[in-house]
């Protein structure tokens, strides 16, 4: 390994009037260690996400980078294959050489324990010499098989102690899933924890560090007009819609085994639900957040389906139009077995036993190969509760709506009801709209960008938290029972044209969210 010095320089600010909370701190300085560093996940999200940090200058100062993997690689054949794997935009950039000093390489076998006893010695020689303060933040872009091996690996290398005797902290970065089941989610847990304590574990999931999803803390709790109307009086039911456009592309191995109930719900849409419905906390910290987060998973009403169709849609997409094109159906993607059950699309009718929204339906949808892209909150309030307008305008006057966009436009939508100008007594929906974005003048920063900061910062506020994935899994045991084990399976799958809005009730309710 090979030394370099990071890029100096501070988090650029907002230059309008707002209210912050205190500057944030410069980075500690450390080593970031990418265990799958030739893989696609460095290539496609890691390298460029450091790289724009490294551009913008809020990297630490010193700073390097170690990608561990089992290909034989040096430094310079290492910065070298990263270098043709990204972007050409990121591999051009005038200032790409000078981030690629910051690159180092040692191979790997993940199973052997003195491959971690050589990478211990190679972390202390490098951060010796760089100055990084025993500051290691070691990330798992690995597949999740690995996982318990490589935690194993660490601990056993002595990498994952934090002690009055060794300065520094060590961090241990994991991506989902968090296991497979909750058996599974248990025994990881289990092993990562002979190492590691709960407060150096970060459970990725980057939908939570999305603006808009992250806003919607601020958007309830900032602001007098919306917190007292966020209960089951004002509530009619609340759609969560995450519609990808994509098939399963290169992920036909993964996702045969996974299927959209581990894939989206487990994570991301149970998460969504959870900023949507939480009680406001006691303060603003991590762990009360997520303290308030797993009582929403926890009043989860325990799920049923029989006799209603209404609570669980599973499909599957079949062949049809997307872009303009002709694509396959899922049983004809390349690696996914010819009679397979694994569903692609979801949508679920939840409703949490507590004070706040008793008898309010939550749909959560999400799936494959649909119309187009999409993610959304979409909060729908009851209508106006007298006749007012009946002898004049009739029964049908819209109900005031908020949704949250967050993909493809990060932004806030209000529709309300207001008159029509001119002399007739007519009434329109109309529009309140803000874009996330407009009128900011600072520099927008990518999902993992924001994740890979918070790790390095110790800031654990938009990352799971083991009770929360163990509740989520409890949850979920049902769902997966029903879609894996019930002798009605192949009933139960809906078949749904690509390019469509799924199949029945999920596209009526598809297309109503979407509206």
């Amino acid at each position: 390994m090979s030394g370099a010095n990071g890029a100096p320089g501070s988090d650029p600010g907002f230059a309008g009037a707002s209210a912050c909370a205190l500057p944030a701190p410069g980075q500690p300085p450390c080593l970031l260690v990418i265990f799958g560093a030739t893989g696609d996940l460095t290539a496609r999200k890691l390298i460029p996400a450091l790289f724009n940090l490294f551009l913008n200058g809020i990297l630490p100062r010193p700073f390097a980078i170690i990608g561990c993997g089992r290909t034989t690689l040096n430094d310079e054949s290492f910065r070298a294959l990263l270098g043709e794997k990204c972007a050409a935009g990121t591999v051009n950039h005038v200032r790409w050489p000078e981030f690629a000093a910051l690159l180092h390489y040692q191979a790997l076998e993940y199973g052997a324990a003195n491959g971690y006893k050589n990478l211990a010695s190679g972390l202390a020689e490098l951060d010796q010499r760089l100055g990084c303060g025993g500051n290691r933040l070691f990330y798992l872009a690995v597949p999740p098989e690995l996982y318990p091996l490589i935690g194993a690996g660490l601990t056993g290398a002595g990498l994952s102690r934090e002690s009055v005797e060794r300065p520094g902290w060590a961090r241990l970065v994991v991506e989902k899933p968090f296991g497979h089941d909750l058996e599974s989610a248990r025994l990881l847990d289990l092993v990562l924890h002979q190492g590691f304590k709960e407060r150096q574990i970060f459970r990725i999931d980057h939908y939570l560090a999305k603006e808009t999803v992250q806003n919607a803390i601020m958007l309830r709790f900032a602001n007098g007009i919306f917190e007292p109307l966020w209960n089951r009086n004002y509530i009619e039911y609340v759609g969560i819609v995450a519609a990808e456009e994509l098939g399963v592309e290169q992920r036909a191995g993964y996702y045969e085994k996974a299927g959209v109930l581990r894939d989206m719900f487990q994570n991301h849409m149970l998460q969504l639900l959870a900023m949507i419905a939480m009680e406001p906390p006691a303060s603003f910290g991590a762990e009360r957040i997520r303290d308030e987060q797993v009582k929403v998973f926890r009043s989860l009403r325990p799920f049923t389906a029989a006799g209603q169709p209404e609570n669980l849609v599973l499909g599957q997409y079949g062949a049809g139009m997307s872009g303009g094109h002709p694509v396959v159906g899922y049983r004809q993607e390349p690696g996914v077995a010819a009679a397979s059950l694994t569903p692609t699309l979801a949508m679920m009718r939840l409703y949490l036993d507590n004070w706040r929204w008793q008898g309010v339906p939550f749909y959560l949808l999400s799936g494959k190969r649909l119309a187009k892209k999409a993610t959304r909150i979409v909060i729908q309030f009851k209508g106006a509760p007298n006749s007012l307008y009946r002898e004049v305008l009739g029964d049908a006057i819209g109900a005031n709506r908020l949704t949250l966009g967050i993909y493809p436009d990060e932004e806030i939508n209000l529709s309300f009801q207001a008159k029509v100008p001119g002399h007739r007594i007519c009434l329109r929906q109309v529009d309140l709209d803000f874009k996330y974005y407009e009128d900011y003048p600072g520099r927008v920063m990518d999902a993992y960008e924001k994740v890979l900061l918070d790790c390095i910062r110790g800031e654990q506020m938009f990352f799971w938290r083991q009770d929360g994935v163990e509740t989520a899994w409890e949850f979920l045991a049902p769902l997966i029972d029903i879609c894996e084990h019930c002798s009605g399976r192949a009933e139960q799958l809906k078949p749904y044209a690509s390019g469509s809005w799924g199949p029945g009730v999920a596209a009526e309710w598809l297309r109503k969210l979407m509206e």
